[in-house]
């Protein structure tokens, strides 16, 4: 029997499988304990593999934090990319002393662009109770005309990213959270202004769905020829037209025509990554995307000698006060307080 729309099938571990042009995709999903007042975890880190933590079978990871788990500063150059915290929370610290704090379905999206040095950590701000934290992290490249754009950092907050509810002809629900791109007659929020997404004929579409068990729903077909991937990562099964994907399990699937979706018996949720290439080489080494081996080559030379604005925070693990809410400061001054 074919697996016709399927075109491709992976399974999805902590990296996801992408197409251009996205150049990587994890998900973290992480139980953390109750923190121990300090905002990170009341309990043993003895064993670990501290700075270099990335264990999948354990219930928890430190990544690269030694007190505060999370990505301590690095630097990025030529690429975008977009954070999307469904639980717990993120504190974001740049080059550009801009920060913030995000999470329960915020969206931060960040251009480094010509170059920019970040970092990223999970602060475990309940220590009466365990710390959950959900993200997504996609990595959006830029073509060679906006790969030196000026850096940009947004926030897209829940309270203003639609979301899309039907119920199908047997009264289950459908829910269509519209990150980027567009989903029938509702627009994402805008990206940053020199992303690929802003440019509508790219067709870019990150969308989290989540369809109650036994839900029917139709994908609409694309106008363009875009690569579009659907990750399965919470559920048993997902019907794609005929075929039955199991969980954890990403598909390829052809864009032109509508696909039918049916969730199985425990409902699915599921991440749908789309975008028309960025036909030009891509070169990568860590965290710099370019298009040529000499251009990587000029990224490192950059970074040393400029360290892309330096860092002006007194920490590399940069964490705000645990009594602080989600908000947002820029770099022209301008702040967003969305929690008091």
């Amino acid at each position: 029997m074919s697996n016709y729309p399927v075109l491709n099938i992976k399974p999805m571990g902590f990296q996801w499988p992408v197409s251009n042009p996205f150049i990587f995709c994890a998900h973290h999903h992480d139980k953390y304990p109750r923190g121990n007042g300090e905002m990170g975890p009341d309990a043993s880190l003895k064993g670990r593999n501290i700075g270099q933590d990335f264990d999948p079978s354990l219930d928890w990871r430190m990544y690269h934090g030694e007190k505060v788990p999370g990505f301590p500063v690095h630097p990025h150059r030529g690429f975008e990319t977009v954070t999307i915290v469904t639980q717990g929370m993120v504190d974001h610290s740049d080059s550009h002393a801009q920060a913030g704090r995000y999470g329960g379905g915020d969206v931060q999206w960040m251009t480094a662009g010509a170059g920019l040095q970040h970092s990223e950590m999970f602060p475990l701000l309940k220590t009466d109770d365990e710390n959950t934290l959900e993200l997504f992290q996609v990595w959006l490249n830029l073509p060679a005309s906006q790969k030196m754009a000026e850096p940009h950092f947004k926030m897209l907050w829940a309270e203003e990213i639609p979301l899309v509810k039907t119920i199908d002809s047997n009264n289950k629900s459908v829910e269509v959270t519209i990150i980027a791109g567009k989903y029938k007659d509702t627009e994402a929020l805008a990206p940053a202004p020199d992303s690929w997404a802003a440019v509508p004929e790219n067709e870019v579409n990150i969308w989290i769905i989540r369809m109650e068990a036994e839900a029917e729903w139709t994908l609409p077909k694309a106008v363009g020829l875009v690569n579009r991937w659907l990750y399965f990562f919470s559920g048993e099964t997902l019907k794609i037209e005929t075929f039955t994907l199991s969980s954890k399990h990403a598909a390829e699937v052809d864009a032109m025509i509508d696909v039918k979706l049916t969730a199985g018996d425990s409902g699915c949720q599921i991440v749908m990554l789309q975008g028309r290439p960025i036909n030009e080489t891509v070169v990568q080494y860590g965290p710099f995307v370019m298009n040529t081996q000499n251009e990587i080559r000029q990224a490192f030379y950059d970074y040393q000698q400029t360290e892309f604005g330096g860092w002006p925070w007194a920490r590399r693990d940069m964490v705000h006060p645990a009594d602080k809410g989600r908000f947002a400061r820029y770099r022209d001054g301008r702040e967003e307080i969305r929690d008091k």
